[in-house]
């Protein structure tokens, strides 16, 4: 497995984001700390490969969009899974998780898409 890359997850097959059956989304949140025994060069360069990680898999449409908090060291990610066993996978595979795992936090909340439940709600009031 080479830089930039998710094994199990197969980022070079594009995926739909409509949220139907068979996929999940899920919010990811990921705050981020500085080892002390690790200098700012070297935390820098497990952060680019994070992010040129998460790039491709943007492209690939395993993660709907991801953004960096700006002053702190948080990043928060929409992703499109097939459900909680590849979301695990993805998670561990993860070049921050293999270099910082300790040093990760990650927050998972299950989504639901909006106009799913706006319709759930009017067919319980018919």
């Amino acid at each position: 497995m080479g830089s930039g890359q998710i094994a199990p997850c197969d980022c070079d097959k594009e995926r739909k984001t409509d949220g139907k059956e068979g996929t999940m989304l899920y919010l990811l949140d990921f705050r981020i700390e500085y080892p002390a025994t690790m200098s700012q060069k070297e935390f820098f360069s497990v952060l680019l490969r994070e992010a040129e990680t998460a790039l491709s898999a943007r492209k690939a449409g395993i993660i709907v969009d991801v953004w960096k908090c700006a002053g702190i060291r948080r990043v928060v990610a929409v992703v499109n899974v097939d459900g909680p066993d590849m979301l695990d996978q993805l998670l561990i595979d993860l070049p921050i998780m293999k270099d910082l795992g300790q040093h990760v936090h990650v927050d998972a909340t299950p989504l639901r898409r909006y106009e799913d439940w706006a319709s759930d709600l009017k067919k319980r009031l018919e």
